[in-house]
């Protein structure tokens, strides 16, 4: 998982950590991987224990494992505490609440928790010897916490999931049969063997009997008569399909599971190949390392030596990435040829992505999943600003709901979660936000300017709207930041003339605030977001406009990161 930690806070930093201990893969490098191991020892030597109690020993051994049980607990304690604590960094496109129900309510979750925390009862609730064998009896699932780290394991839970319906159809079509027949012995039997066969249960008794090996003795009484004699060769025949079709059901289900196995393991080569092909890239203009918008189809298939499916497939089930056609992003009129590529995105929220720089600024994506090759421009205007930066990630494409204009019944897909994060940093004291959009492609036509600022207004109406309560500053702002784009990029500016931003469902008027807003609403074209060669440098001083009129500062802030290498978005 890429997510952001420059802004994260010592606590989130620390569970971010832990979640790649509690990963459950034993190949993770480092002291990671070493944790890995002692958990699995302390479980090892939770069963030892628990083994040793059973014998009869001396009180001073029995004194020491009494001491080994009170150490185990109170380490299991503290691991399954933390492991419902990181829940959130496993699952991160979910909220904290469901991650956390998802873990605890898992098979390994309740093993877990059924295995730590019941023990404490008999500390605090007054309780028969009874109930204490049974809390202490509980401490032998520990053993299977160590499946976690077993392949052999996991391999055979999949074989049984993957065939559970099979497994189910034969087993029902056994008992139905095997209880027919017994209903038809009965009948076989009875005036033979009166007390033998005295009602219909007996002979089900008996045939099932024929399966466990008779552990109750009511195989002690064989058919006598030819019918039920055939019945009975019958039933052993059946005895031994009970065992042999699920077996070979078994059978099939682990063959396809260690081939489900192969390809996970293939996946995840894959997966780091996907990875790297996001390696940050110098961007000469701005002597910035910053992460390539896009890979191609073509570039990964050459680098990386992967196939077209095997892009596809990794994409799919990779948080992170998504597939993208560059062709929407160049105006229709162009006849633009499709060419599909892969974005990389950062996320740690269900909708997408917040980052809190503790800055009055906020730049707000409210279609980036829509909109392909857009959030890099967002991010990369944040981040050479020193701004917080909120997008949106996660949704449908087709059909398309922005969170940009939001109808009554729209709050879905991380909106509750999505407007809280606008709300708590637009709530801030002199907080102003810059929403970013994409204009000029697919669809839509080539405009005569490139940046089209809006501010509430109608479409046409070139003077300042309702969205901007300091008028000033704002216009201080375009004043600076339009003729700088035209002078130094040749990318021309307009304020209200080709796009309206007067619409009352327009998120931002849904946000509750107890002092007037300032936000401005920016549509950029494509040609200049993603093809210009400047973008990065026009990201740069559309930031520095912002923090030299707006927020009052000499310029952008200095951010070393932007000149490290690294892999995806930090």
């Amino acid at each position: 998982m890429i997510q952001e930690e420059m802004t994260l806070s010592w606590h989130r930093k620390l569970r971010k950590d832990l979640a790649l201990v509690f990963d459950d893969n034993l190949e993770t490098r480092k002291w990671k991987n070493i944790a890995d191991y002692v958990i699995i020892g302390v479980i090892l030597l939770s069963t030892i224990e628990i083994f040793l109690s059973t014998f009869n020993i001396t009180p001073s051994c029995r004194e020491v494992l009494y001491w080994v049980d009170v150490f185990t607990l109170i380490f299991f304690t503290i691991e399954v505490s933390l492991r419902i604590w990181v829940a959130p960094e496993l699952h991160p496109e979910m909220s904290p609440v469901k991650a956390r129900m998802r873990y605890v309510f898992s098979t390994q979750g309740l093993i877990d928790i059924i295995s730590t925390y019941p023990y404490y009862l008999q500390w605090l609730l007054p309780m028969s010897i009874s109930w204490v064998k049974v809390l202490r009896l509980s401490r032998t699932l520990r053993i299977f916490r160590v499946s976690r780290y077993m392949k052999s394991w996991r391999l055979l839970v999949d074989a049984v999931h993957e065939k559970r319906r099979e497994l189910f159809i034969s087993m029902q079509f056994l008992i139905v049969v095997t209880f027919i027949l017994s209903v038809i012995l009965y009948f076989c039997e009875h005036d033979a063997q009166p007390e033998a066969y005295g009602d219909g249960f007996s002979s089900v008794a008996w045939s099932f009997a024929q399966y466990i090996g008779d552990p109750g003795g009511f195989g002690d009484t064989p058919p006598v008569t030819v019918l039920g004699k055939i019945i009975a060769c019958i039933v052993g025949l059946l005895g031994i399909a009970i065992v042999a079709v699920p077996a070979g059901i078994l059978g099939a289900g682990f063959t396809e599971a260690i081939e489900k196995e192969s390809n996970r393991e293939q996946l995840a080569i894959n997966r780091e190949k996907l990875r790297v092909s996001f390696e940050t890239k110098l961007d000469r203009p701005s002597g910035y390392q910053v992460v390539p918008p896009y890979r191609t189809f073509a570039h990964i298939q050459s680098r990386q030596g992967m196939t077209m499916d095997d892009i596809i497939e990794t994409v799919n089930v990779t948080p992170g990435y998504r597939l993208v056609n560059l062709s929407a992003t160049i105006p229709i009129e162009k006849n633009p040829l499709d060419n599909l590529a892969v974005e990389h995105f950062v996320f740690n929220r269900p909708y997408g992505v917040m980052i809190d720089r503790n800055s009055p600024f906020t730049i707000i994506a409210t279609s980036s999943y829509i909109d392909d090759c857009t959030v890099f421009f967002g991010y990369y205007l944040a981040k050479i600003g020193g701004f917080n930066f909120i997008s949106r990630e996660f949704g449908v494409k087709a059909p398309s709901r922005s969170f940009y204009m939001v109808k009554d019944d729209s709050p879905n897909d991380g909106f509750c979660e999505y407007m809280e994060d606008v709300e708590k940093l637009l709530s801030r004291p002199g907080a102003w936000s810059l929403t970013y959009l994409i204009a000029s492609g697919a669809n839509e036509p080539e405009y005569p300017t490139q940046v089209h600022f809006g501010t509430g207004n109608a479409k046409g109406m070139t003077s300042t709207g309702d969205l901007i309560s300091d008028k000033p500053k704002f216009e201080s702002f375009i004043a600076d930041v339009v003729p700088s784009l035209e002078e130094k990029f040749g990318v021309k500016s307009d304020a209200g003339l080709y796009h309206a931003s007067n619409s009352p469902k327009l998120y931002l008027r849904r946000i509750n605030r107890v002092q007037p807003g300032n936000d401005i609403l920016m549509r950029i074209a494509w040609s200049v977001a993603l093809w210009d060669p400047n973008r990065i440098v026009i990201a740069k001083a559309i930031a520095d406009s912002i923090n030299r009129k707006i927020l009052g500062l000499p310029g952008c802030p200095d951010n070393p990161t932007l000149k490290d290498k690294a892999i995806g978005y930090v």
